[in-house]
C-alpha cells in the first residue's frame, strides 16, 4: 500500500533529502550502495507506522459521512384499548394510530456537526504530515549511524594494518637481536584484538544496516527486493550551523505547530456545535388512527418540543470553550520549549562542527605525520616499541574522535531540520 503524500511533507522530504552527507565519488564503486533519497522513499511507502493512516482517514471520511445526515423520519404504532374486559375485550374496541415523525434540527446543528468532522479531518492530515516527518527524520537518523558504522570499520581495518606493519617491524628487530621476543608477542597480542574490534564494528554495522532497513518494513538489509551493500554519503562533509534568529523563524512551518492552528479550528468547530445545542430542536408527527369499533378513521398531528434546552447544553458549551483555550495555552507552552530546543541544538552544532573541523584539518594531519616519524624511527631503532604503540593509538584515536564528531554534526542538523521543517545551507 502506498502512502500519498500531501504538498506540505513533499517539502519535508526535500528538506530532509538534503540533511544526507554529500555523495562521495569512492562510494560509487559499490553498485549497490544506498542513497537516502532512496531510502526515504522506501520507508514513506512501506513504514508500517504510516500504513494506519490510511484506515484513520477512512473511519474519519465515515464519520464526516455520518454527520451530514439529517435525523431519520421514525414510523410507529400505536394500539389502545384492546384485550380489555367487557367491551373492551378482544380488538372490537381497539383504536390504532398509524404515524410519521420527523425531527426538526434547529440552530444550524448539522452544518455544526459537519464543520466539526471536516475540522477533524484537516487535525490528522497534520498528524500524518508529523508522523511522516518523524519517519523521515528517523530514516535519516539511521542512515547517519550506518554511514558513521563504515568509517569504524574502516578505521578498524586500518587499526589491523598498522599492528600487521608492527608486528613485522617487531619481527626483524628481533631477528636482528635489537629487541626481545617479549616485544613480538606483545605486538602480536595487540594484532589479534585488533582483528577481534574488527569483528566487532562489523557487527555494529550489520545491525545498523537492519535498523535501516526496518525503517520500511524490513527484518534484513533488503530494499526493493534486493540487499543494499553500503550507504553512499561522506560523513566528513560538514554542515553548516545557520544564522539562529533564521531558524527560529522557521518554527511556524513546523507540523507540530501546524497541528495546533488545526487543533484550533477543530475546538472552534466543536465550540459552535456545542452551542447548536442550545436551540432545541421540535419533533413533528403525523398519522391516521382507526376506531375499529366504528369502522371510521381520522388523522392526528403532534409537535413535541424539549424544555430547557439552553440550560442543558451549558456545560457542553463550557467544556468545548475551556478545550478551546487550552489549545492556546498549550501552543504557548510548545513553542517556549522549541525555541529553547532549537537553541541548544544550535549551539550543540556549532560545537560539533568546529570540532571536527578541527579534527579533520588540523590534529588529523598531525597526528598522521607523528606517526610515521614515529614508525621511522622505529625501525631505525631509535624509539622504542612503546613509543610506537603510543603514537598509533593517538592517531586511532583521533581518526575515531572524527568521526564521532562528523557523525554528531549531521546528526543534530537532522534535528535541527526535522524542528524546523526547512534544510540548513549545504556547503
Amino acid at each position: 500500500m502506498k502512502m500519498l503524500l500531501p504538498r506540505a511533507t513533499s517539502a519535508c522530504l526535500l528538506s530532509l533529502a538534503m540533511l544526507a552527507p554529500v555523495v562521495h565519488a569512492r562510494d560509487e564503486e559499490a553498485g549497490n550502495a544506498l542513497s537516502l533519497q532512496r531510502a526515504i522513499t522506501a520507508a514513506l511507502q512501506g513504514n508500517p507506522a504510516l500504513q494506519s493512516f490510511e484506515f484513520q482517514f477512512r473511519a474519519q471520511d465515515a464519520r464526516a459521512q455520518q454527520a451530514g445526515l439529517r435525523p431519520a423520519t421514525e414510523l410507529s404504532l400505536d394500539v389502545e384499548n384492546f384485550a380489555g374486559s367487557g367491551d373492551l375485550k378482544g380488538f372490537d374496541a381497539a383504536e390504532a394510530t398509524f404515524a410519521l415523525s420527523q425531527v426538526i434540527e434547529l440552530g444550524d446543528k448539522r452544518d455544526a456537526r459537519i464543520g466539526a468532522a471536516q475540522a477533524g479531518r484537516s487535525a490528522l492530515d497534520i498528524e500524518r504530515q508529523a508522523a511522516q516527518l518523524d519517519v523521515l527524520a528517523e530514516v535519516t537518523r539511521r542512515f547517519i549511524a550506518v554511514a558513521q558504522r563504515q568509517q569504524q570499520v574502516r578505521l578498524a581495518s586500518d587499526a589491523v594494518g598498522l599492528a600487521e606493519k608492527t608486528v613485522e617491524a617487531s619481527e626483524r628487530r628481533v631477528n636482528a637481536a635489537k629487541s626481545p621476543h617479549a616485544e613480538l608477542d606483545r605486538a602480536r597480542i595487540a594484532f589479534d584484538r585488533a582483528k577481534l574490534d574488527e569483528r566487532a564494528t562489523l557487527a555494529d554495522l550489520d545491525v545498523a544496516r537492519k535498523q535501516l532497513a526496518a525503517s520500511w518494513g524490513e527484518s534484513q538489509p533488503v530494499i526493493d527486493g534486493q540487499p543494499f551493500g553500503e550507504v553512499r554519503a561522506d560523513l566528513f562533509a560538514l554542515p553548516t550551523a545557520g544564522d539562529f534568529p533564521a531558524l527560529a523563524e522557521r518554527l511556524v512551518n513546523n507540523p507540530d505547530f501546524l497541528r495546533y492552528a488545526s487543533e484550533a479550528r477543530l475546538r472552534d468547530a466543536e465550540l459552535r456545535l456545542a452551542s447548536s445545542l442550545s436551540r432545541p430542536d421540535f419533533t413533528v408527527s403525523a398519522g391516521v388512527r382507526r376506531f375499529e369499533e366504528a369502522k371510521d378513521q381520522a388523522f392526528v398531528a403532534s409537535l413535541a418540543v424539549p424544555l430547557f434546552s439552553g440550560r442543558r447544553a451549558e456545560g457542553f458549551v463550557a467544556e468545548a470553550r475551556a478545550n478551546r483555550e487550552l489549545v492556546d495555552v498549550e501552543r504557548r507552552a510548545a513553542e517556549v520549549k522549541a525555541q529553547a530546543t532549537l537553541y541548544e541544538l544550535h549551539r550543540q552544532l556549532i560545537r560539533a562542527v568546529s570540532e571536527a573541523t578541527t579534527l579533520r584539518d588540523d590534529i588529523k594531519p598531525r597526528s598522521a605525520e607523528a606517526l610515521n616519524e614515529t614508525e621511522y624511527a622505529y625501525e631505525r631503532g631509535r624509539y622504542s616499541y612503546l613509543e610506537l604503540v603510543d603514537a598509533q593509538r593517538e592517531f586511532l584515536a583521533v581518526q575515531a574522535a572524527l568521526i564521532d564528531a562528523a557523525a554528531s554534526a549531521h546528526g543534530l542538523r537532522a534535528e535541527i531540520e526535522r524542528l524546523t521543517n526547512a534544510p540548513l545551507a549545504t556547503p
